[in-house]
Order: structure tokens, then C-alpha cells, then sequence
């Protein structure tokens, strides 16, 4: 079984536990008038099915199930699957073990408290059970429960459909005393995670091409996953590279969701279109009458593409780098050297090999930020946005102008517009 119809099998296991459980709490909730909550919840639940059910079995039918569906469902879908259902599985099961608990409490306490006697009856008058205490409370929860996880996703849904078309110019000095005189003020379009495929495409596409060129930099240079997933993008995807122009060229190294259909195919393709892809490779560009070494590194240790798991860790990265190290232009005083590595830990060996400036991706910035510290970015990488140093080395990481995902919390999409500088005096 391959690891994406394991996921999303794992996916419908989930949702259909999810969607008896609280069935059976909404009923529980409100005894006799839970019909309407439970029809909203069932409604909600059938869809999602079917989504990933049309995904999972749609090639049958046509290539890419998933384009057929309207973006704003494929990301509703995706909201649904990977965030708000496993946060609904969470507080559920929470919620049901505490309930559980305070029954078996008061359970051991009713059986422990004396007996108390029976009201009297009056002659010809039968006791009357008291009316229910808080059924219209229990009614409302009922109405909650069911209410809370589609309100939930279509607010996020909302907010996705505006940030998909949006992204940011981050401009960007960085102070460099190893940059040649003559180099002074070079200019960097870094263009990363473009993700080409269902969430950009079209308008918001057109639009990263055109803020590019609005630069007018020096080099562009492109740090991986030029396409999502499937390589009937790659030419929409080659042919925005194409319309992209800088003084000294357009540059490109690969990211894994570029080989996830096939790394020989996207690499083929990619060569055979004339864009100037770097895999384990370096070239000599001039940039202002001097030299720069463009170095790209290539995703994971050259391993067949099927391989994810075997494609990831530091010692891959560590390995792919001492393919390509040897390329290092060491004894040239007037070679500045630019790494290009998707990866941002690749800045490791690359501080260590003396290389001035890496420029990666990858991260998403961290896609979900709840504060500059705390979110996904941390939680997985040593280094997720923005600048870092080590020695006389930095690093820059782009959160990545395109989406797989469709939401991001405190991780704007975004092209970095880098200048280069010798001194700090000079900065902006």
C-alpha cells in the first residue's frame, strides 16, 4: 500500500469513528430532539466522504479527481482532513472520558448516600415526576456540538480563499564582508515554493511572475517545489520561469514535491524546456563583471524516487553536499559562491565549508505560527524564516510565495527581495 492511499484510508477510519461518535453524543445531548443536529452533522460528514472517497477513487474516471472539484472544496477538504477533524477526534475523546468519569463518580456516591423515603401522596392524587432539569441547556449543546466543526472549517475556508491570491514582497538587507567590491549592492529575487498546481495557478501565477520582473534584480534565484504534485503542471509552471527576467538569468534547484510523480521525468522535462536546473551542479555567472558560482543542490542523496522516507535526515543532506562540495570554487579570491539548496539544513555543512550565502525553502515559513516561536516552523526545523548566521556564513529561508496548504497563520506568503552588502553603513 503506498503511503498516500495508507493516509487517506487512515483519513476515512477517522472521519467514520468521528462521525458515530458524535452522532451518538448529540443524541445524548438531546434525547427526543436531536434530529435536526444530527441531520446537520450527518450532512456535513457525507460530504467529506464523498470528497475523499472522489479523491481516493476518481482516476478511474479522470486523471486528476482533484482538479475537478472547485477550489474552495478541495481546500475545505483539506482544512477538514488535516486540522479541524484530528482537533474534533481530540476534544471529543477528552470530553467523552470526562463524562465518563463523573458518571462512574457519582455512580460509587448514590450507591454510598442513605435511601431518602418517599414523598407522601395525598388521597387521590398520584406523584408527578419533576420536569427535566436543563434540557433546553442540553438541547443547545446538542445544536453546538454539531454546528462546531463546519462553522469551523467554512471560517477557515474563507480565510484561505483570501490568502491564496495574496502574497507578500519581503525586502531584505543582508550584510555580507566577504562580498567583492564590485558586488556591492547585488540584488537577489529569491523565488521559492511556487507549489504550481491547483492552489497557483492562473491569476495569482501571473501575478508572481510580474512582481518578480517589477524587482529588476540581478539573479533570480528559485529554491525547489517548483510544482505541486503533478508534472501535467509543469509546463504552465516552465512557462512562468521562462517569463521571468533578471539581469544575469534565472536559476532553479529541486524540492521534493517537485520529484513526487517522478524525479527523472521532472528532471528530463525541466532540462529539456532550456530552464537552467542545478542538481548537484554548479555554474559561473556573471553578475556586474565579476563571477558568482551558482551551486544546486539536488533533493536527498540521488536515491530512487519512491524512496520519501530514505530521502530525509541530516545525513542525506550531508551526503548530497559532499557530491557537491567538491564543485567549490576555494582558490578563486574573485568567486563569490551562492548555495541553492530546498532544505534550510543544509546550511550546516555549508557554513562549515566556508560558503558566504544559502538561500532554501521548505518551511512554509512554518505554514501555522502562533507566535514567532511557537507553531510548526520550530517544531521541525532548526531554522524556518527569514535570516540566520553562523561565522561569516547566513543563511535566508523564504516562507515560499505558493501553497499546498491552504491556510497560513503568521507565515505570509512571500518572494524575498535580498540585497547584498559589504558593510552595515550601507544598509537600507
Amino acid at each position: 500500500m503506498s503511503l498516500a492511499l495508507l493516509i487517506v484510508v487512515s483519513a476515512l477510519v477517522l472521519e467514520l469513528i468521528c462521525w458515530v461518535g458524535l452522532d451518538r453524543t448529540i443524541r445524548s445531548l438531546a434525547p427526543g430532539r436531536s434530529r435536526g443536529p444530527r441531520v446537520l452533522w450527518s450532512l456535513f460528514m457525507a460530504g467529506n466522504v464523498l470528497a475523499m472517497v472522489w479523491v481516493l477513487l476518481g482516476r478511474t474516471v479522470v486523471a486528476h479527481p482533484a482538479d475537478v472539484l472547485p477550489r474552495w472544496v478541495l481546500a475545505a477538504s483539506f482544512l477538514w482532513h488535516l486540522i479541524v477533524l484530528p482537533l474534533t477526534l481530540v476534544l471529543w475523546l477528552v470530553a467523552s472520558t470526562g463524562r465518563g468519569v463523573v458518571v462512574l463518580v457519582r455512580s460509587k456516591l448514590s450507591r454510598r448516600a442513605p435511601t431518602a423515603p418517599a414523598p407522601p401522596q395525598l388521597d387521590g392524587m398520584s406523584a408527578q415526576p419533576a420536569p427535566a432539569i436543563g434540557s433546553s441547556r442540553r438541547q443547545f449543546l446538542g445544536v453546538a456540538v454539531a454546528a462546531a466543526p463546519p462553522l469551523v472549517t467554512a471560517i477557515a475556508t474563507g480565510a484561505s480563499a483570501v490568502q491564496l491570491s495574496r502574497f507578500r514582497v519581503r525586502p531584505m538587507t543582508l550584510v555580507l564582508p566577504q562580498l567583492p567590491p564590485d558586488l556591492d549592492g547585488m540584488t537577489i529575487a529569491h523565488v521559492s515554493d511556487i507549489h504550481v498546481g491547483r492552489f497557483t495557478e492562473g491569476k495569482v501565477l501571473r501575478d508572481i511572475v510580474e512582481a518578480t520582473n517589477k524587482l529588476r534584480t540581478d539573479l533570480v534565484l528559485m529554491t525547489g517545489d517548483l510544482i505541486n504534485m503533478e508534472l501535467s503542471d509543469l509546463p504552465a509552471a516552465l512557462d512562468a520561469v521562462r517569463r521571468m527576467d533578471a539581469r544575469s538569468g534565472v536559476y532553479l534547484c529541486e524540492g521534493n514535491h517537485d520529484l513526487i510523480q517522478s524525479r527523472s521525468e521532472f528532471e528530463r522535462r525541466t532540462r529539456a524546456s532550456g530552464v537552467p536546473l542545478m542538481i548537484n551542479e554548479s555554474m559561473l555567472v556573471p553578475v556586474r563583471g565579476r563571477q558568482v558560482q551558482l551551486l544546486g543542490l539536488r533533493w536527498g542523496a540521488g536515491l530512487p524516487s519512491g524512496n520519501r522516507m530514505a530521502e530525509r535526515g541530516d545525513g542525506v543532506i550531508a551526503a548530497a553536499m559532499d557530491t557537491l562540495l567538491p564543485q567549490l570554487r576555494r582558490d578563486a579570491k574573485d568567486v563569490f559562491p551562492i548555495l541553492m539548496a530546498h532544505h534550510p539544513h543544509a546550511f550546516d555543512p555549508a557554513a562549515a565549508a566556508g560558503i558566504p550565502l544559502t538561500l532554501s525553502g521548505h518551511t512554509h515559513g512554518g505554514q501555522l505560527m502562533l507566535s514567532p516561536r511557537v507553531g510548526f516552523g520550530p517544531w521541525m526545523y532548526r531554522y524556518w524564516s527569514g535570516a540566520y548566521r553562523k561565522n561569516d556564513s547566513a543563511l535566508v529561508v523564504s516562507n515560499g510565495v505558493g501553497n499546498w496548504f491552504p491556510l497560513r497563520i503568521g507565515a505570509p506568503a512571500e518572494i524575498v527581495h535580498l540585497t547584498l552588502r559589504r558593510e552595515p553603513s550601507h544598509q537600507a
